[in-house]
């Protein structure tokens, strides 16, 4: 049997994600080839002197990851598509000193969300989905942050940055997403953008232009990304999603070979790209030579067990990772990133470098104060917990109020997708619960064409910004809204 090598620092805790964390870089150095048996977690469990169920809460999320594969009969192996990729180091000259002229010189909301701003006009109770509770900006911990920034930083930092972002800031984000989100990432293969709509957009422009004339997308979707999918000159092929997310044997019939994704917690429907699915695309993407566009919406916030690593993470040459910190702390910062290949990274900085020759400086410093300090892990905590309880409210409100309606998806995230009760109209529910003062989405305009007549009717609900004695009101009204329909 393979001698693992799994130090464990037990003072940390959390032993079950260091297990996962070695196995994962064991597979990725090579050192576990595709194939490798792994001892059984009862085995496991007794080397590591460890409880059985932490081998397997380990063993499971790699499973889940598409490091590991579990059969009856056969084990756990090494799965067949994990293969050794080291990220890339930072290509020499890529550093450059801030001002100094690039070398290669040569739509504004998350594209995962409904509304930049909410819906127009003044509610009571606002469930309208894609915006974070933005009276929890940490104001103080930023501002010393800030402080922080421009007591230290030299002169120099303050003339035109690096188009790809702020070294700092790349290189405290490439530690935090191989943590937390198993990401392949290294510094030089991550570019700052202003949110991911900015990196979305230019990227599918890139392809465009490279003769990727179809862009495949999850069906349902968010409609607000359409204009700007449309603008960068793609037509759009839409891919079924079900109960484990995108199916990718429909995606390969489309003929695309670049495709947009939300894995972690798909929009609006809830739900996680199942293992077999997250393999099966990853195969897909090698075998037409495409490429994976992974929007890490919602990724940091999961409720019921460590979110599941990203797609990237498990092959960093096909797959184009995007996040922000829109959701996690306020859309106005306009903070987001690219990890892509080098060539991909490459070709976004002289992007930037070409049209607005970087992003804001100060803004970018201190959030890789934010990172550096542990103050962000810190805030992200603090909103788990408070997302989860108004999450839970809101269920067990609609529940209670709607109780034939569907609330589908995973614990995690900041709104749900709830299926109306039968017969239900969803336009007529979402216009006479705005009289009401409750503004929703509807789910129908996010669904293409061909599928939005035989989608039943939903809701998409955001709860991000009430707390949970007014979102049980809000639940409340809806059912009084849906009955009196349903009379009438």
């Amino acid at each position: 049997m393979t001698d693992l090598h799994l130090p464990l620092d037990r003072a940390a805790g959390r032993l079950a994600a260091q297990i996962a964390a070695g196995l994962r870089a064991a597979v990725r150095s090579g050192r576990l080839a595709a194939g490798t048996r792994l001892p059984s977690s009862r085995d496991l469990s007794r080397d590591l002197d460890v409880s059985r169920g932490v081998v397997v809460a380990a063993y499971e999320q790699l499973v889940a990851e598409g490091f590991l594969l579990s059969r009856r009969g056969d084990g756990t192996r090494v799965a067949p598509l994990a293969r050794p990729d080291e990220p890339a180091p930072p290509r020499a000259g890529t550093e450059r000193p801030p001002g100094s002229p690039d070398p290669s010189g040569g739509p504004s909301g998350h594209p995962s969300g409904l509304s930049p701003g909410g819906p127009p006009g003044g509610f009571h109770l606002d469930l309208w989905p894609g915006a974070p509770d933005l009276a929890a900006f940490p104001r103080g911990r930023w501002l010393t942050a800030v402080r922080a920034v421009l007591r230290t930083l030299p002169n120099e930092a303050l003339a035109y940055p690096d188009p790809g972002g702020a070294g700092a800031l790349r290189a405290e984000l490439a530690g935090y997403l191989r943590r937390v989100r198993a990401a392949h990432a290294g510094a030089g293969q991550i570019v700052i953008m202003n949110g991911v709509a900015q990196g979305l957009s230019v990227l599918v422009r890139q392809l465009a232009g490279d003769g990727h004339r179809l862009l495949a997308v999850e069906d349902p979707t968010s409609d607000r990304q359409f204009p700007m999918l449309d603008a960068a000159g793609v037509r759009l092929a839409h891919v079924p999603v079900d109960s484990e997310g995108l199916d990718v044997a429909a995606l390969a019939r489309t003929g695309a070979r670049a495709v947009l994704v939300t894995p972690a917690h798909q929009y609006p429907t809830g739900v996680v790209l199942s293992p077999a699915r997250r393999a099966a695309l990853i195969a897909w993407a090698r075998d037409v030579d495409g490429l994976v566009l992974e929007d890490d919406y919602d990724a940091e916030f999961r409720y019921d067990r460590e979110p599941v690593g990203c797609l990237q993470g498990v092959d960093p040459e096909r797959v184009v990772l995007l996040g922000s910190v829109s959701k996690s702390l306020a859309p106005a910062l306009r903070l987001g990133w690219v990890v892509a290949p080098p060539g991909v990274a490459e070709r976004l900085r002289a992007h930037r470098s070409r049209t607005d020759l970087g992003g804001p400086v100060l803004e970018q410093y201190a959030l890789a104060e934010f990172l550096a300090s542990g103050t962000y892990d810190r805030h992200l905590r603090q909103m788990r917990r408070q997302y989860r309880s108004r999450r839970d409210a809101l269920a067990e409100a609609l529940r209670a109020h709607i109780p034939d309606a569907v609330v589908h998806g995973v614990a995690a995230g900041i709104h749900l997708y709830v299926e109306l009760p039968p017969g239900c109209d969803e336009r007529r529910v979402v216009t006479d619960a705005a009289k009401a003062g409750v503004a929703v989405a509807g789910a129908a305009p996010m669904w293409s064409g061909a599928r939005s007549a035989h989608a039943p009717p939903a809701l998409v609900l955001g709860y991000a910004r009430l707390g949970e004695a007014r979102l049980a009101q809000a639940a409340e009204l809806l059912g009084t809204v849906i009955t009196h329909r349903a009379q009438g």
